[in-house]
């Protein structure tokens, strides 16, 4: 079909008394201008060629050749000018056998039953279907994670000392000494640290209190890419020389999210300068992040969710498939604190429909990350209410809090109430991006790519063997702790061995060490102790669960309380 007055411009015709047909042209056309879009009341006299009852029964994309397409074709040309998926859309409605016949037959149904597709449209988004925004979440995202970096680096200065600075457990230069002589002139690529310059004592105070200082600039200053680049930095140059003292998932996943942090902010580099009047502390700093950015740290969170489910399940763990892992766990786990004790005496019943709530928080909701809005918000609710039970009965650091923080992902600007909405309303903050925007979709795709293998991997325990060009790429991003796996708690401890220290200064009289976190003396209340993580408490758990061999720290902590450290 051709008309014989085209317009200047691509026109979409759609039904404009249908309010399903309403949300999602104006959805779309938000984001592209392309395209000009008109109801058909309106505009059907312009272009007489074109039946009415055509129009009733499915929008008309007229191009400015004159050409008319009309039904899924005009839908999906239509969704391209405005999205890569669109466009991916297109592609294989041109190329891939089947699926234009398919698309247009999904859309005839979808037609036909536009009331009740309306009706599920208002129940998954509400009342409007806009291209979601995260300016409020990713603000306070950063500002959190800033928070989040400062408490972790205190956290390290009043015992990094004591752990591996060289008069402590696992001495830093030994620690160098031992990689240089295993990897030789790769040493510095496969442990990237700036303790290579200087490893001193007074190096690794310095690189903590470097650290928590631009987690609290970052904190400021969200916006301003060069505090999460140094945080980053610094707490990758800790990780990579503290070998079991800073092993733990949290440590990983805080690389991995500060990274993410660090593209975040980068995009956005020229949105503030020194000369800049605009105030760079303000909320009104903070620009729109690309929608690119809010995937990535939501397929974060969903990694990081949908494998501690899984992993639970694929370690066919006994406690976990029978439902009574959580009867034990308060007792066993590894820094209990007051309130564990209350809920371990809590019936039995309840700890197994807490399993049953577990499983389906960790591996179920996850889905609903990248469902519509009130899916998404309900998600975000189930998974923060979670976080915060497990933060209430137990002393995991700052994980919880990095969990909550890449919730924020999943809650748009619109559902924050108008007193924090009205704190970003002088938009004064550009989102004019650098060239780092063109390499944004192809570094995130990278990611999908090698966290999809480590997520098949590493929660469902297949061995499955990758193309060597793809194991040689990764070997390169491995030493940077920028894609990591997760999973906590796959098998259940259902028994809690300690490990009791005495010392004796005539070998007649013994006295108990008695630690200032983890359980000893049954008369003391177990703290709260998070964020902070004591990280020697943490590791006497794991000693306690198996043979020396496993902690062969243990031998240089046993020599530092020989020479009375």
């Amino acid at each position: 079909m051709r008309v014989n007055d085209p317009p200047d411009q691509p026109t979409l015709l759609f039904d404009g008394q249908c309010g399903f047909c309403r949300k999602w042209v104006h959805r779309l056309a938000a984001s592209s201008h392309e395209v000009e879009t008109r109801s058909y009341q309106e505009a059907r006299h312009e272009f007489p060629e074109i039946p009415e009852a055509a129009c009733a029964s499915s929008v008309q994309l007229i191009n400015s050749d004159g050409t008319v397409v009309s039904g899924a074709e005009a839908a999906i040309r239509f969704w391209s000018t405005s999205s890569i998926f669109g466009r991916i859309a297109r592609t294989m409605y041109r190329g891939l056998p089947g699926f234009s016949q398919a698309s247009e037959a999904g859309y005839r149904v979808i037609a036909a039953s536009r009331p009740a597709a309306s009706a599920i449209v208002r129940l998954m988004w509400g009342g409007d279907m806009f291209r979601p925004g995260f300016r409020v979440s990713g603000d306070l995202f950063l500002r959190l994670l800033g928070l989040i970096y400062a408490a972790a680096f205190l956290s390290l200065v009043v015992q990094i000392q004591g752990l591996i600075g060289n008069q402590g457990i696992l001495p830093l230069e030994q620690t160098l000494q031992i990689v240089r002589e295993r990897f030789g002139v790769s040493s510095t690529f496969e442990f990237p640290s700036l303790l290579w310059l200087w490893s001193s004592d007074l190096a690794l105070v310095l690189l903590c209190l470097a650290g928590a200082v631009t987690g609290l600039v970052g904190f400021l200053m969200p916006y301003v890419w060069l505090p999460w680049l140094v945080s980053w930095v610094c707490y990758l140059s800790l990780v990579s020389v503290g070998r079991a003292f800073l092993s733990f998932q949290w440590d990983a996943l805080l690389l991995e999210i500060g990274f993410l942090a660090v593209l975040h902010t980068l995009v956005h580099a020229r949105g503030w300068s020194p000369r800049s009047k605009r105030n760079p502390i303000g909320f009104s700093a903070s620009p729109h992040p690309m929608r690119a950015i809010s995937w990535a740290y939501r397929w974060l969170l969903f990694r990081l969710m949908f494998a501690s489910g899984v992993v639970k399940l694929a370690s066919n763990d006994e406690a976990w498939w029978n439902l009574t892992a959580l009867t034990r766990y308060y007792e066993t786990q590894p820094l209990p604190n007051a309130i564990a004790w209350y809920v371990h005496h809590l019936p039995e019943a309840f700890h197994t429909f807490s399993c049953l709530v577990t499983f389906g928080i960790e591996i179920l909701v996850p889905f609903l990350f990248f469902a519509p809005r009130r899916l998404r918000h309900l998600a975000a609710v189930l998974t923060i209410g979670l976080q915060i039970l497990i933060l209430l009965t137990g002393n995991y650091t700052f994980f919880n809090l990095l969990s909550i923080a890449l919730c924020l992902w999943l809650i748009e600007d619109a559902a924050y109430p108008a007193w924090i909405r009205d704190r970003f309303q002088n938009r004064l903050a550009t989102n004019q991006t650098n060239i780092l925007r063109k390499l944004t979709i192809p570094a995130i795709c990278l990611n999908l790519v090698f966290s999809t293998m480590l997520l098949t991997r590493g929660a469902f325990r297949l061995d499955i063997q990758f193309p060597d060009p793809v194991r040689s790429v990764y070997g390169w991003i491995a030493p940077y702790r920028i894609l990591n796996t997760y999973g906590l708690f796959a098998v259940m401890t259902t028994d809690r061995p300690e490990i009791i220290l005495e010392g004796s200064s005539d070998g007649d009289f013994w006295k108990s060490y008695e630690f200032f976190y983890k359980p000893g003396d049954i008369h003391r209340a177990p703290p709260f102790v998070a964020p902070h993580q004591p990280r020697l408490d943490w590791q006497m758990w794991f000693a306690a669960l198996g043979p020396i061999r496993n902690s062969p720290w243990f031998y240089g902590f046993a020599q530092r309380l020989f020479e009375g450290s």
